[in-house]
């Protein structure tokens, strides 16, 4: 099935795999879906929305088995101080729900911060914006695809 994630990387021209697992709507972790696809959970990426105090809206690309560091993404994006929107703002602001959240064909283009780790890997995954699918790409394609910015935006 084609989402319009996959369509948007389509359209670039931007290869890519489709990885697809089965969904335990009880447990939605980066972590578990690592373990469904076989890969590590530092390679696969998961989306946070973000909202900085200056910028707006952002989406946040971190490893699934990190913390997002607020105060590290704040200073990279241009804000004193960024938090994570709350749940019921993700599918209104986005057009997807939490398990399927992606920076690729969003409903707006909200600038996208990528953590620096995501380049010690050929390929990185993220989510093909719905539940039970991954999009296997390389960083630079992603953030080619997403205007992203590249950073240290984990704790460490």
């Amino acid at each position: 099935m084609k989402t319009n994630a996959a369509r948007l990387l389509d359209k670039l021209g931007i290869p890519y795999q489709i990885l697809t697992y089965e969904v335990d709507p009880d447990d939605l972790a980066a972590e578990s879906t690592a373990q469904k696809v076989g890969l590590p959970p530092e390679q696969v990426f998961k989306t946070l929305v973000v909202r900085g105090d200056t910028t707006g809206i952002c989406f946040a690309v971190v490893p699934g088995n990190a913390q997002l560091d607020l105060k590290a993404l704040a200073r990279i994006s241009g804000n004193r101080k960024v938090e994570t929107v709350a749940l019921k703002e993700v599918q209104p602001l986005t057009g997807y729900i939490r398990g399927g959240v992606t920076a690729l064909a969003s409903k707006k283009d909200y600038p996208v911060y990528l953590d620096e780790t995501a380049t010690l890997f050929e390929q990185i995954t993220v989510s093909g914006g719905m539940r039970g699918m991954l999009l296997l790409l390389s960083p630079d394609d992603y953030l080619y695809a997403v205007s992203g910015t590249l950073g240290a935006i984990v704790q460490n």
